[in-house]
């Protein structure tokens, strides 16, 4: 069966609710804080709840949130692929939700940004597997060449998917050249793909990553409310989103990708995936927190109760 192999970056949120984010230098109430698992937990998640096997295939500290990371994970059933080789501890994201439901962002990174050969070698990719890297891997010097040149080694029946995060923003970098030609699937949301390719719409921008892609890839943009876009060998279609009432988008376009990945994992068309992953997603934002992708049960209710199959 195909196995989820992800090696980008578990760390812990320090999620924190507020009406509104403070001018600099100016100070806030919130009127919630706590720890959760996020990162890149978030996209495991979102794929072990909806039936698919799941690796981390990154690092993880000795520490406080080290524990954390470990403990969330081992309660979803994901399996730890790498043994604990540092001291240093897992990194911190403070996670800041607006009453309008926007989040920011700030990160700290600590053991997860470190990767070897060696560590990657602890799990060998499967025909049948996809390996999920994250963009912001690319940006950790202890970890990006190493697992660039362990991408390039997959053998072609392992699927690679590519998010490029809200910090990739251009084709041209060395590394990102030489991952380009590799990748089967990329997901990413509707600024993410216009930031990449310097273009001003979503049609724009899949036909400006069909020139840097390979003829096969598939391309998932999303698209907030309106669900996303997928595209293959020049056929882009848009797949409508659900109408929910939002209380907190940070960890929606996970909850997507997690959801979309196990779906194809399980012999759905594109479109039927990207139906499950735009509930999902939906699903998500109605709840506070990072990791609150669904599970297959509650996909197919909210399917079931939008179209009636």
């Amino acid at each position: 069966m195909s196995r989820l192999l992800h090696t980008g970056q578990v760390m812990i949120d320090l999620v924190m609710a507020v009406d509104k984010l403070p001018q600099s230098g100016g100070d806030v109430l919130a009127q919630s804080a706590r720890f959760e698992a996020g990162g890149g937990f978030n996209v495991m998640a979102a794929a072990r709840r909806n039936g698919l096997p799941v690796i981390y295939l990154g690092r993880h500290g000795k520490g406080r949130f080290g524990d954390l990371a470990r403990e969330a994970m081992t309660a979803e059933g994901i399996r730890i692929g790498i043994d604990q080789s540092t001291e240093r501890d897992t990194g911190l994201c403070v996670a800041l939700t607006e009453a309008s439901a926007e989040r920011t962002f700030i990160s700290c990174i600590g053991a997860e940004g470190e990767l070897t050969a060696e560590d990657l070698a602890s799990v060998p990719a499967e025909a049948g597997d996809f390996v999920y890297v994250s963009g912001y891997s690319l940006l950790h010097g202890g970890k990006a060449q190493a697992l660039v040149d362990w991408v390039l080694d997959l053998p072609d029946g392992v699927k690679v998917v590519f998010d490029p995060g809200p910090l990739v923003d251009s084709p041209d970098a060395p590394l990102m050249k030489a991952l380009l030609p590799r990748i089967d699937l990329w997901t990413s949301n509707r600024v993410e793909a216009l930031r990449f390719t310097g273009a001003t719409d979503i049609g724009e921008a899949l036909h400006r990553l069909a020139d840097h892609l390979p003829t096969e890839v598939l391309t998932v943009v999303r698209d907030g409310p309106q669900g996303c876009w997928i595209s293959q060998r020049g056929d882009h279609q848009p797949v409508p989103g659900f109408k929910v009432e939002a209380v907190d988008s940070n960890g929606a376009g996970d909850a997507h990708a997690g959801v979309f990945i196990a779906g194809l994992a399980h012999g759905l068309s594109a479109v039927e995936a990207a139906r499950r992953a735009n509930a999902a997603a939906a699903l998500a934002v109605t709840r506070w927190g990072p990791a609150t992708s669904p599970g297959t049960a509650e996909v197919d209710a909210l399917i079931h109760e939008t179209f009636g199959a």
